[in-house]
């Protein structure tokens, strides 16, 4: 395997200037698939990694269950400096395991937590609550069922009558695109490597501004959505985060809003699926798509060999 074996470990840096340019160059929609599935095929692919080198590391401690003859010269001369990196790769996988499991279970109890609180409650896709706290999120439903927008009436006395659709058509495109498992997907993948966490930020941001987009489409007036977006920013910035529901997409999720705000003063951004090659975002795509093609091959082989190279170690 050799030094390829490492290699899916850090192309994820070949994302870093689409991460940064996507916000401001792509369409959010387009933005938000390439950084979600370029962030996701990176992640599999250096997880797999780690576990091929987790391996040739476990079958070196004394009292491992793997066969013994997983630890002969020949398995080991197939990862550099065997001894250092197979001990480290086990330490790396269980952090990353134990920091994906941790995320799946906060978001899993988020979502428990607020089906409970409206359960028993009337309405088909909106959920009113007597509440004095301006807050406006979405509550995603599992398998094909509609999720449901979850508002306090403090939000919507804050907001005139435009306003008020504005933040409806945000989260209705927050339901209807499932921005929920985009950003759950980049969580994952940041969590499995740290070096692409300018995804998971990237990701966060564009599907706001896709949301954004859409809510403007609908209501038909740019600058109406980004004065609504603004003020519900500004209530929402007094409130703590867990009465928030900052934890779900979120029409009044505080970050970035005067960039939000700025970009929906400005003309509606051309849909292209992708970026002009001979251009910053166009380039940086491709370096993107070349870094988790290369990834994909590189730990694909990888896997090959260290397969062939057990099999031929174990004796029949």
């Amino acid at each position: 395997m050799g030094v390829f074996v490492l290699l899916p470990l850090v192309l994820p840096l070949t994302a870093w200037p689409i991460a940064r340019l996507a916000a401001h160059r792509l369409h959010p929609r387009a933005a938000t698939r390439l950084l979600t599935g370029v962030g996701l095929v990176l992640s599999v692919c250096s997880t797999l990694c780690l576990g091929l080198l987790a391996i040739v590391g476990t079958a070196q401690l004394p009292g491992n269950p793997l066969p013994d003859a997983w630890a002969d010269p020949q398995v080991r001369a197939a990862v550099p400096r065997d001894e250092v990196v197979g001990r480290a790769a086990i330490g790396a996988l269980g952090c990353a395991a134990w920091a994906c499991a941790a995320l799946l279970l906060r978001h899993h109890r988020v979502r428990r937590r607020a089906a409970r609180a409206l359960h028993g409650l009337r309405g088909t896709t909106v959920a009113v609550l007597r509440d004095p706290v301006p807050y406006a999120h979405t509550l995603p439903a599992r398998g094909a069922r509609r999720g449901r927008i979850v508002v306090s009436t403090g939000m919507l006395a804050a907001l005139g009558p435009s306003e008020r659709r504005a933040l409806f058509a945000h989260e209705r495109a927050h339901l209807g695109a499932r921005h929920h498992r985009h950003l759950l997907l980049a969580g994952l993948a940041a969590r499995a490597n740290p070096f692409l966490r300018p995804l998971r930020t990237g990701v966060a941001y564009s599907v706001e501004r896709w949301a954004d987009e859409e809510a403007a489409a609908r209501v038909g007036d740019r600058r109406v959505t980004a004065r609504a977006v603004a003020r519900a920013a500004l209530l929402a910035g007094t409130v703590p985060a867990a009465a928030s529901g900052a934890s779900l997409p979120a029409f009044a999720a505080v970050g970035p809003v005067p960039r939000r705000v700025a970009a929906l003063l400005e003309p509606a951004p051309a849909v292209r699926r992708w970026p002009p090659t001979f251009t910053a975002a166009g380039l940086a795509a491709w370096a993107a798509a070349a870094g988790a093609a290369a990834s994909a091959m590189s730990s694909a082989g990888s896997a090959v060999t260290l397969i062939a190279l057990l099999r031929a170690a174990t004796p029949l």
